[in-house]
């Protein structure tokens, strides 16, 4: 008894023409372009994150500095904090660039500034935190 088979050597096979699957792509792109104003701010949202974790992470470090020296510090090296490396550099994944911008020996204040442009309106995030621990929104992007 000879196996039977489902398929004829010159059958076709029946799929999309090219213009049925440019017209697909075309609709997939106006959703898309419909959708990014809805998402433009859950992505700027997401790289905040990155800018308060980071500027905790600081003031948790002045801290303990501050516990062992009776001051604060605005060396990275004394407190072993190591700024992440930022998009513009290769292999580089943060999109803000991390800085203490005042220092006293009671006081100090870092700042986390956006080097991406998230929604392209030429105005760039920045983050502040001093010694309460507390991130605030200084510049909204």
């Amino acid at each position: 008894m000879k196996p039977t088979t489902h398929f004829r050597a010159n059958a076709r096979v029946k799929g999309m023409t090219l213009t049925e699957l440019l017209v697909v792509l075309a609709i997939l792109g106006v959703l898309l372009l419909l959708a990014m104003p809805v998402l433009t701010p859950l992505f700027s949202m997401t790289h905040a994150m990155e800018a308060k974790n980071n500027l905790k992470y600081l003031a948790e470090l002045e801290e303990l500095h501050y516990l062992s020296h009776a001051r604060y510090t605005d060396e990275f090296e004394e407190l072993a904090f190591v700024q992440p490396k930022l998009v513009s550099e290769p292999d580089g994944t943060a999109h803000y660039q991390i800085e203490i911008v005042k220092l006293s020996k009671t006081d100090f204040l870092a700042r986390a500034t956006a080097i991406t442009d998230f929604d392209r309106d030429d105005v760039f995030n920045i983050w502040e935190i001093d010694k309460r621990g507390i991130p605030r929104e200084v510049v909204k992007d």
